[in-house]
């Protein structure tokens, strides 16, 4: 097939999909190498607003651990996590919401609006979109979810912009809070009853065999993704976006899709393609 008629073909398999999903919500969870190279930074911000331009509503949620390490270690400061969630002190509080809502925030919003006036950054504090309570006293400053509140990620979507949010939210007690990017992405995905929950990370999706390249699992049901979960041979690493997108499929988001952010654009390779990539969670 030439060029030229590769090209079509590419146009004519988007079409239904396009027609699809227009109008539908896609939450998507930028992380990974996607969100420290700044080429793969382009070309997710080129996906997103390709995506804005065909009748989507995007909407995006970052986290930023790397950035976060990176300056607590220059800064002299005790990194520590347990159970896999990091320990938030006052003083790595302060950090992550400069990371997060000053810096990573802040270079993905500039991303998307190179193509225009589209993005606008926001933090879980604002509007009181996402309140929580400290998970412990050992885990400090760091909180899970005990409210959402989407007015006003709705107002934004209504005028048209793509909210990115910044997980750093507000606890109870009118003190910020540190929140895992996966589930406040997860839980958003519910209540802003979107068509898709997208997680971009440093791998291909989930694997039979995370030893072995070509046991890609392409597609999932909750149940078989709790099986997955329960499986003492499972990369642990996974484990909380398996989580995260089984709790949304079941809180009615109709698919949930782990990519590899390093691929060129896979974000619209996942959505506007008959195979999509990556792994697939749905509730049948």
């Amino acid at each position: 097939m030439d060029t030229y008629a590769q090209k079509a073909a590419t146009l004519m398999e988007a079409l239904p999909w396009i027609k699809s999903a227009n109008g539908a919500t896609v939450v998507i969870k930028y992380g990974g190498a996607a969100m420290t190279d700044p080429e793969l930074r382009k070309q997710v911000a080129d996906d997103i607003v390709l995506m804005k331009l065909v009748g989507v509503n995007p909407v995006v949620v970052h986290g930023g651990g790397p950035e976060i390490n990176a300056l607590m270690d220059a800064l002299g400061y005790e990194i520590e996590f347990k159970d896999g969630q990091r320990v938030t002190t006052d003083e790595a509080l302060d950090v992550v919401r400069m990371v997060l809502a000053g810096k990573v925030n802040k270079e993905l919003v500039n991303a998307i609006n190179y193509h225009g006036s589209y993005a606008v950054g926001i933090s879980g504090e604002d509007g009181g979109l996402v309140k929580g309570v400290p998970l412990n006293e050992e885990h400090g400053r760091t909180g899970a979810i005990s409210s959402i509140d989407t007015t006003v990620v709705d107002t934004l979507i209504s005028d048209d912009f793509i909210p990115v949010i910044a997980t750093v939210s507000m606890g109870e007690d009118h003190r910020p809070l540190n929140i895992n990017a996966d589930t406040v992405a997860a839980e958003l995905a519910v209540a802003l009853g979107a068509d898709k929950c997208i997680y971009l990370t440093d791998v291909d999706g989930l694997y039979a065999d995370f030893d072995d390249d070509t046991s890609l699992i392409s597609q999932l049901t909750t149940d078989e993704a709790q099986a997955f979960m329960d499986n003492p041979a499972t990369n642990g690493g996974m484990i909380p976006k398996v989580k995260a997108c089984v709790n949304a499929v079941k809180g009615g988001v109709r698919r949930a899709h782990i990519l590899n952010g390093r691929v060129p654009h896979a974000v619209l390779l996942e959505v506007y393609t008959d195979s999509g990539i990556g792994t697939m969670i749905t509730d049948e």
